[in-house]
């Protein structure tokens, strides 16, 4: 049976240049390798070496790039190894197969977020009115899913996103502050849902997931085996469960070792079949 590793990419796998995190003295920072181009500029890196072992993932392993990012977002990274049959992107409102979004899976997300949650325009309506130009950069709607905002986090007032996330609370949303990014999510919209549907048509009977923020819980609850780096939302929460593990590691060496430990956990399910 084959296993099945849903990861989320930015913050866990690939990292922007703010993000790397390079603490080590010059000459012993690993190299880099540019995993994605945006208007002809390098935007996110993995370590050469950690290249290599989503390569091997990619052979021993359904691999499944996990991202609230969108498809034109997700499109533009290009990762090491074989290409997934299998993406899930915005959160988990289109699941991608070969590259293009599954149209059934998509209008079921659609109608659970009909029946379950408040309107995104009452949600985007709010962020306009509350959220003040002085500090907000861009305000964003992505796939007509949710919405984010862009912000200038050190003029981002403190309790702006806690008072934000009670108000979303209310309405069936949930809120995440990811670097620059305030996400509000409808709470139906989940990666563990669509991880759950691949692994269905997979028949995948192990699933194993890394993720670093507050979008990523559900799908680190819902793996059989989950690992979060020592960064990033889940971090500064002390985010723990029995089948979660916590690892030391920040910036992009965490994404090397998560790596590893995925080829650990799918080769002692090889070795013990």
């Amino acid at each position: 049976m084959p296993v099945l590793v849903a990861s989320d990419l930015d913050r866990t796998l690939i990292y922007s240049s703010a993000a790397l995190a390079l603490t080590m003295p010059d000459a012993r920072a690993p190299r880099l390798l540019c995993v994605e181009v945006h208007e002809s500029r390098p935007l996110s890196y993995m370590t050469e070496t950690a290249a290599a072992l989503l390569a091997d993932l990619g052979d021993a392993a359904v691999f499944v790039p996990t991202t609230t990012r969108t498809r034109k977002q997700y499109q533009r990274i290009n990762l090491p190894g074989p290409a997934p049959t299998y993406a899930i992107c915005a959160n988990g409102g289109h699941l991608l197969v070969d590259g293009v979004s599954d149209a059934d899976w998509h209008a079921r997300v659609q109608a659970r977020l009909a029946d379950e949650c408040a309107p995104l325009d009452e949600v985007r309506e709010h962020l306009l009115r509350t959220a003040d130009p002085v500090w907000v950069r861009k305000h964003r709607v992505a796939e007509d899913l949710f919405a984010y905002l862009v912000v200038e986090r050190e003029l981002l007032p403190e309790d702006w996103v806690k008072e934000l996330a009670v108000w979303a609370e209310n309405l069936g949303w949930t809120v995440s502050l990811q670097g620059r990014k305030i996400y509000a999510v409808p709470k139906p919209l989940t990666k563990s849902a669509a991880m759950h549907e691949v692994a269905r048509r997979t028949g995948a009977d192990l699933t194993l997931a890394a993720g670093d923020s507050l979008l990523d819980a559900d799908l680190l609850l819902a793996a059989d085996q989950g690992w979060r780096p020592g960064h990033g939302e889940l971090a500064d929460e002390g985010f723990s469960a029995a089948t979660i593990s916590a690892l030391p590691e920040r910036g992009v060496l965490a994404g090397e070792r998560i790596l590893r430990e995925f080829l650990k956990g799918v080769r002692g399910v090889r070795e013990g079949s």
